[in-house]
């Protein structure tokens, strides 16, 4: 039986936590690759001296020829400058743009029948750029985004309630980050709802710690971003598609007549099998759900139709 086989681009602390996590769960053979030399090489010469201790099989290795990524199964991007503080999502967009665009198009080229997982911010216009310079069906393209937001809200009301984190159920819609649209309706505690064991006003202080979560990292962090959580909920995604699980994550999907979004990558319940992106899951929303879910799109369209503005500026 052919082992999957996963290239992880950007060797940072995102893409080698990728490749830590992918190891550990022996999703197949790794190839970390970044364009510094020594790198990717460095660390997955590492990570594979690990494997002994932690009894994982996987052939890692690093590199900085794309040759090395062919036939990959899966494609995780994880390229790009980090979040600094007090810089938004929205400020990386005209640099990780040209960033993106460069290794989709080697990554592509090398592993035509790849699921691409982008986790480069902005999120929502990268995996934009991604499917539009990868030319894939969008079923093959995918934004790691409302897993990280639901762990992150999962964790605080678990710390909140003194309970363990594998009891919480929960759903988040919309951007990632800022542009989150909580749906306490859908979050229960051992299917006991979340609305009986925490107050309103206090709930809602959980929601906006949740939205501010990659902001708060950055801001104790100083000179770095999330990274551990990150991984961890892109790896999730990775292990769905490698295993054919089927299971129903919160994604940045193509969404076109699902939710009336008209042909945009907006976070949604996703579920993810062996063709990558196997069905969007449509959920009822109420009146100010549905308002704030499209106040989230229309900023998805606004940042997708800048990078449609600057494309041909930002060819490499």
């Amino acid at each position: 039986m052919r082992r999957a086989k996963i290239t992880i681009i950007g060797a940072g602390n995102v893409g080698a936590t990728c490749a830590h996590w992918a190891a550990a769960k022996e999703l197949g053979d790794i190839v970390l690759l970044d364009i510094i030399e020594g790198m990717p090489q460095g660390k997955a010469l590492d990570l594979l001296q690990a494997a002994p201790v932690e009894r994982f099989d996987a052939r890692i290795i690093g590199t900085n020829n794309y040759a090395d990524t062919a036939g990959s199964d899966v494609v995780i991007i994880t390229s790009g400058i980090a979040r600094k503080p007090g810089m938004s999502r929205d400020d990386l967009l005209a640099t990780n743009l040209k960033i993106v665009r460069t290794v989709t198009r080697e990554a592509a080229a090398a592993s035509p029948n790849a699921v691409l997982i982008v986790v480069s911010n902005p999120l929502d216009a990268m995996v934009y750029a991604a499917w539009k310079e990868s030319k894939f069906p969008t079923n093959r393209v995918i934004g790691q985004a409302g897993i990280l937001d639901i762990s992150r809200y999962r964790a605080f009301i678990a710390m909140e309630l003194n309970c363990s984190v594998e009891d919480i159920d929960a759903l988040l819609l919309g951007g990632h980050g800022d542009d989150m649209v909580p749906l306490p309706r859908y979050t229960s505690v051992a299917g006991i709802p979340i609305t009986q064991l925490i107050k309103k006003e206090r709930l809602d202080e959980i929601v906006k710690r949740t939205r501010n979560g990659g902001a708060e990292i950055v801001s104790l962090l100083k000179t770095g971003s999330a990274y551990y959580a990150p991984a961890a909920a892109t790896v999730q995604m990775a292990e769905a598609i490698l295993r054919d699980k089927r299971r129903i994550l919160p994604c940045a999907g193509y969404c076109n007549k699902e939710y009336g979004v008209g042909g945009f990558f907006v976070g949604v319940p996703c579920m993810l099998g062996d063709h990558g992106l196997e069905k969007v899951i449509e959920v009822d929303l109420d009146a100010e759900e549905r308002k704030m879910f499209q106040a989230s799109v229309d900023h998805v369209k606004e940042l997708c139709a800048w990078v449609d503005k600057n494309w041909a500026a930002s060819e490499t």
